[in-house]
């Protein structure tokens, strides 16, 4: 998966909007308002922040070690850094964006999350 692919493929998931709320070379996605996807543009090779379940981050960074890492100026708790690399499947990238999406979603207010 390339960036625009990244890029593309967050931007399908309902509610979510893109910006560079830090700066312009930090692109942030969020679905009502919540970061739930961010990368770093100037990055190589890309890498992107999710948010993640702290027990499975844990097992995902044992697996993947040196590829999926606690996340790069997010809390290490809750948030990944995913290397894209040749070695992590695409159909896990997809299901990481997912699970940092629904993690979101499932944060929100009952009322934003019914409009989903």
């Amino acid at each position: 998966m390339n960036i625009e692919e990244f890029r593309e493929y967050c931007l399908g998931k309902k509610a979510t909007t893109e910006d560079f709320p830090f700066d312009e070379s930090t692109l942030v996605f969020k679905v009502h308002g919540k970061m739930f996807a961010l990368t770093g543009l100037n990055r190589k090779p890309t890498q992107v922040n999710l948010k993640c379940d702290p027990e499975r981050a844990i097992e995902l960074r044992e697996e993947y070690d040196g590829i999926i890492i606690p996340g790069y100026h997010m809390s290490k708790r809750l948030w990944n850094t995913i290397i894209f690399d040749s070695r992590l499947p695409k159909k896990l990238l997809l299901e990481l964006i997912d699970h940092s999406y629904d993690l979101v979603v499932a944060g929100l207010p009952k009322k934003l999350r019914e409009t989903l």
